[in-house]
């Protein structure tokens, strides 16, 4: 089975963006800008357009994004799982 796809766009990325639907247990490429190419195992479905952890990150771990910290983890998360609402608190805004 081909690898599903995932873009991270900055080497310092501690996520990247599903090209594609992933499924638990795919093999996942991706593709890092300015960076070398990786890949790892999906442990959850992540949606097209989601984000996927390339890397464990620790509760009250930062989230990098574009090379810039988008959000703190919430919760431990392992590589491979979703990186959204339920386990992230954004930075970026706060009221």
């Amino acid at each position: 089975m081909e690898a599903k796809r995932a873009l991270a766009m900055s080497p310092k990325d501690n996520v990247a963006v599903a090209l594609e639907n992933i499924l638990p247990a795919d093999e996942v490429a991706i593709q890092v800008k300015g960076g070398k190419a990786r890949s790892i195992r999906a442990l959850e479905t992540i949606p097209f357009g989601f984000k996927v952890s390339l890397e464990s990150i620790p509760q009250g771990g930062s989230i990098y994004k574009y090379g810039e910290t988008i959000g703190r983890a919430t919760k431990d998360i392992k590589a491979g799982e979703q990186v959204h609402i339920h386990n992230i608190q954004g930075v970026r805004v706060q009221g």
